[in-house]
């Protein structure tokens, strides 16, 4: 949806007045703006190259010498694609990986605070909102996480309408901001509520990578110039943006020109042409400037200034016909002979004189301003408005649930203890725990579509991993496993006849229960980390695809090999086929006679008789107390297991880009 401008921007002057006293900076500060200075910037990555067979390693460079200065206002950091802007800008905002990264980031010529992180803003190219809550509820959860508790409730309300009324916001606040499933709000309104979650400390700093992907040119240009009216008010702003429209560029206060690594330019966004005409290249009058610098770069540009000398011609030439990290080079030597680029080291020196401190030691640190059970109480709420909000896979599974009861109990009704009673009884359980096995790959979804987000908010010092793994146990895990598993529990048992025992119906649920538990957790231990459900869906089938090899029914496991038979101490099926069995057979007896005699029937004593006990031994299946709960104290433990692993890879994921 277009937007315009005039319909967003409101005048921050009010809002001046109303300083939250918490915050890192004063007001005082504020005015006078943060100045982030950055030297000798150097970044190399190791990528494998050849084939599997002679896979070597080698060093990429990424950015190469990179000096420059960011002060209050719109700093943007332009060039093609694979310039390696997005990799400064994540240097700068101390969210790049430190391997293989050299130089220096001073904030006011001092070195970056350990959790400069945590208190910059960062907003990430792709939206890291919560859909299914409202404008309002997103900016309620950034601010009762990253403000500090000590902050009244009602300053924080104040905070929170302040920067509703600041973004424009005020008319969609109570929206939704939309799914893919859930209509919501303009893209504007969804980058600009993208912006509100990292004003919500008030930054002194605030990133933005690719602030006009995805959006319209009428609604970027609107996106700008409320970044423009925010960095007139004393904020640093620092972006990287591919290719602006004029109206966006001329908001530029500073320009960083990057290509292959290279610094081209770095200075008053308004004195590039100049810089560019006395080099060679002269802007056409209604060319669009950022057009121009890429069209040089790129060697697609035929605007030369007629007064060159013929040696600066034929370079050109020269330029345009060769690699563009070759042309790339060749412009980069030339902005360092120049007079700006003089300028800007002396003025560098002169701000970091006595400063400078490796930044590689103090990147890691993140810092919470909120306490674990805080934390857990405010991921746990989101995590349940989440499922209540985006309810369609929650009805699908408990009607799927439902219906399979059903089929179960049509298929199996009235079971017989007989011989046919017996193999009908067997089969049930097995669809039971084959079922709660595959019902649980919908679990793997839970760590992968919020990935993004979670790493986002981690790093931003929103919550502790603890407090997000444990909130979605609470609030989506056990809720979404449980109660399906009562309900198949309460359908079948009845319509199959089983024992008529309260003990055996309850101890049937918790077994289905387990296995539920179990091999979701296996799900979570498997997908963390992943970043495609694809390739977690493959992993998870093909491990469930084997445990029920060894599950108990398709093949007696007396009769395996040696050799693979402990492959069936992995199977969580067998583990919850044996429960169910020795729940259900023991006690009971069955006729070997083909007639219809039923249990209780005195024609059934004239024929010989086998009891459950005696099936279970022939299974290798003890027929005990203990040969029950052993089950599930192995289940129990495979969930412990499982869930530590899942919680280490969401412990030690990398984090960084």
């Amino acid at each position: 949806m277009t937007e315009n401008a005039s319909q967003i921007i409101i005048s921050m002057s009010e809002s001046s007045t109303n300083v939250i006293p918490s915050q890192k900076q004063s007001a005082q500060d504020l005015s006078k703006g943060t100045t982030v200075t950055f030297h000798n910037i150097c970044y190399k990555v190791k990528i494998k190259s050849g084939f599997i067979c002679c896979r070597k390693t080698v060093d990429k460079e990424i950015l190469k010498d990179i000096n420059g200065i960011m002060r209050p206002g719109l700093n943007a950091i332009l060039g093609p694609t694979g310039s390696g802007k997005s990799s400064l800008l994540d240097i700068l905002a101390a969210r790049k990986d430190p391997r293989g990264l050299s130089g220096d980031v001073l904030i006011d010529g001092a070195p970056q605070p350990a959790n400069f992180k945590c208190i910059s803003g960062y907003v990430v190219q792709d939206d890291v909102v919560m859909g299914t809550l409202t404008v309002r509820e997103n900016f309620q959860f950034s601010a009762a996480l990253r403000l500090p508790r000590t902050l009244h409730e009602r300053e924080k309300k104040e905070r929170i309408n302040q920067i509703i009324r600041e973004l424009g916001l005020t008319k969609v606040a109570d929206s939704k901001v939309g799914t893919q499933f859930i209509r919501g709000v303009s893209g504007g309104e969804r980058k600009r509520t993208n912006i509100g979650m990292e004003l919500i400390t008030d930054p002194a700093v605030l990133f933005l990578d690719e602030p006009t992907t995805g959006l319209d040119a009428s609604t970027a240009n609107a996106v700008l110039l409320l970044l423009k009216r925010m960095s007139q008010q004393g904020k640093t702003i620092i972006f990287s943006i591919h290719q602006p429209r004029y109206s966006i560029f001329r908001l530029f206060d500073n320009l960083t020109l990057l290509a292959a690594g290279r610094m081209l330019y770095h200075g008053h966004a308004q004195n590039a042409i100049e810089y560019f005409k006395s080099i060679g290249y002269e802007c056409e009058p209604y060319n669009n400037p950022a057009d121009f610098f890429l069209d040089v770069i790129n060697g697609d540009s035929t605007a030369v200034a007629s007064n060159m000398a013929e040696d600066v011609v034929l370079d050109s030439i020269e330029e345009h016909i060769s690699r563009d990290k070759t042309l790339a080079e060749k412009l980069a030597e030339k902005y360092s002979s120049s007079a700006y680029y003089r300028e800007a080291k002396a003025e560098l020196e002169k701000l970091s004189s006595g400063g400078k401190k490796k930044m590689m030691t103090v990147f890691r640190q993140i810092t919470y301003t909120t306490s674990f059970c805080h934390q857990l109480k405010w991921v746990s709420k989101r995590t349940f408005k989440n499922l209540i909000g985006n309810p369609q896979a929650s009805i699908a599974q408990l009607c799927v649930t439902v219906f399979l009861g059903l089929v179960v109990g049509a298929i199996f009704f009235r079971v017989k203890n007989d011989f046919t009673g017996l193999q009908n009884r067997i089969g049930a359980m097995f669809f039971m725990t084959t079922n709660q096995c595959f019902s649980s790959i919908s679990a793997i979804e839970l760590f992968v579509v919020e990935k993004k987000v979670f790493i986002h908010e981690y790093i931003s010092g929103y919550y502790r991993v603890s407090a997000y793994f444990f909130s979605k146990l609470l609030a989506d895990l056990i809720p979404m496993r449980t109660l399906p598993s009562i309900l198949f529990t309460c359908i079948t048992y009845f319509m199959l006849g089983l024992k008529p025992t309260a003990d055996a119906f309850f101890i049937m649920m918790l077994t289905l229960m387990m296995v539920s538990y179990t091999a979701t957790s296996m799900a979570l231990a498997i997908a963390a980390g992943q970043s495609v459900v694809a390739v977690a869906n493959l992993l998870l089938t093909i491990a469930f695809v084997f445990m029920i090899i060894f599950s108990g029914l398709l093949v007696n496991l007396t009769s395996i090999l040696p050799w693979l038979a402990w492959l069936q101490y992995f199977s969580i099926p067998r583990y919850g086929m044996t429960a169910l069995q020795v729940n259900e057979f023991t006690g009971l007896e069955f006729c070997s006679s083909s007639t219809n005699a039923s249990w209780g029937d005195p024609n059934c004593m004239e024929v010989s008789q086998c009891t459950g006990e005696q099936y279970l031994k022939n299974q290798g299946i003890e027929a005990t107390s203990w040969g029950l709960w052993q089950n599930h104290v192995a289940l129990a433990s495979m969930i412990i297991i499982f869930l530590t692993i899942t919680y280490l890879k969401l412990r030690f994921m990398k984090k960084f880009s």
